[in-house]
């Protein structure tokens, strides 16, 4: 098992376990579809280096903030042809 995983280190830099695990997937999947790890493989796994790069402070979690919604009266619907 990864050691970073079994602290609570990892899980405050991301933000909460949830956030860890939709920020290593992701990751895990840019890195399947060709992107370069951004710290050196030396032999480790893909979930290896997604974890040393989180430890490392390489990738994080990004929140964008939501544009306010717009409220749209909704029109009748039209009356079905009989």
């Amino acid at each position: 098992m990864i050691e970073a995983l079994k602290s609570d280190t990892i899980v405050e830099r991301a933000g909460g376990r949830f956030k860890l695990c939709a920020l290593i997937q992701r990751r895990l999947i840019q890195l399947m579809e060709g992107a370069r790890p951004l710290v050196e493989r030396q032999g480790r796994s893909d979930l290896e280096l997604v974890i040393e790069e989180i430890m490392q402070k390489k990738i994080e979690v990004e929140y964008i903030a939501e544009a306010p919604k717009l409220t749209e009266e909704v029109a009748e619907p039209a009356a079905l042809p009989e």
